[in-house]
């Protein structure tokens, strides 16, 4: 294992902004900021204490995996010789995941906790690895190269890089997340050569099929409660946001007027956040909370058409990115 000690930069944040998205309800915006001298971010995952994860550019002009927290901004580093990271996801142990170049400019998934980044390794053979999720066990998804030269979801577990190999016919796959009773979820080509989201339990994958016939799928997230979600193609050409629970996949629509739609994250709550687009050439998606049956757009930072949610805390917390920087939404109560 590799170890690099993080380096700690602290920003001030830049901004906060109300938006009131619907009737009766109403969200409060922060901007989380960029490493000093940069001026970009971006948020992939957020626990429980509020901490959020991603990654940001440095006054290097490299990006770094970078921590979110009580108005902090910190620079999480990178594996040994490498110059770039970025982190995917953190418990609430405050164990932070993703990838990061090393020294033979491989990507390589890391473990970051109590200053220390470790290099999680590869498949044997492999190359290159990346790390997407983390539960409370500990317990890591991603994908790593094999001695093939494929691409397979991976388990990172107590030092042992386990292949999940993929559904029936397929090359590659890959792990996006995992809950707290080790069910894993993500996507996998088949032999058409088309990818279905997959749900991955006592050593089984298990292919959670499509929105429309010969579609693709890619399942994003899971809950406790087994609930998973993700994104499908649908019959009218379009992707939508999906929620697949007892054996149903149900598409969660859009925004109104907008075209596609991906679903992010999602808690145990039930509560689904993710992305509605437009759908055409001018790509100018919104952040959207779904919850009981409606799906509400989140808004953006004053003055931009981008947002994106990307993760959300039983408190209902939300992590996302509008345009350029990373930020935080806050139900106002």
């Amino acid at each position: 294992m590799h170890f690099v000690h993080r380096a700690l930069i602290a920003f001030t944040l830049l901004a906060v902004a109300a938006f009131q998205p619907a009737a009766g309800q109403s969200f409060t915006i922060k901007d989380l900021g960029a490493l000093p001298g940069g001026n970009y971010s971006n948020a992939l995952g957020i626990n429980e204490r509020d901490q959020v994860v991603g990654y940001s550019i440095g006054a290097s002009g490299n990006t770094y995996a970078t921590l979110f927290e009580n108005g902090v901004v910190t620079n999480l580093g990178t594996l040994p010789g490498g110059n770039f990271s970025s982190a995917a996801a953190v418990n609430n142990r405050a164990q932070v995941v993703g990838a990061s170049t090393t020294a033979r400019g491989n990507d390589h998934a890391f473990l970051f906790e109590h200053g220390v980044m470790t290099d999680l390794g590869t498949l044997p053979g492999g190359n290159s690895s990346s790390a997407a999720a983390v539960n409370e066990r500990g317990q890591v998804v991603g994908n790593s190269s094999n001695l093939r030269g494929y691409v397979h979801a991976a388990l990172f577990e107590n030092g042992v890089v386990t292949d999940l190999g993929t559904l029936p016919g397929g090359n590659e796959s890959g792990a996006l997340g995992i809950n707290n009773r080790g069910q894993v979820v993500g996507y996998s080509s088949t032999a058409s050569g088309i990818e279905h989201a997959f749900l991955f339990e006592h050593g089984v994958m298990t292919d959670l099929g499509t929105l429309s016939v010969g579609g693709l799928s890619h399942a994003q997230a899971i809950n406790d409660r087994g609930q998973v979600v993700g994104v499908s193609s649908t019959a009218s050409g379009f992707v939508h946001a999906f929620l697949f629970e007892n054996g149903v996949m149900t598409d969660l629509g859009t925004l109104p007027g907008r075209s596609n739609s991906s679903a992010f994250g999602i808690n145990n709550r039930g509560q689904v956040v993710g992305e509605s687009d437009i759908g055409n050439n001018a790509y100018s998606p919104h952040a959207f909370l779904f919850e009981r049956g409606v799906m509400t757009d989140l808004g953006t930072l004053p003055g931009d058409d981008f947002s994106e949610a990307v993760g959300i805390t039983e408190r209902g917390q939300i992590a996302g990115n509008s345009t350029s920087h990373a930020i935080l939404w806050t139900r106002e109560r």
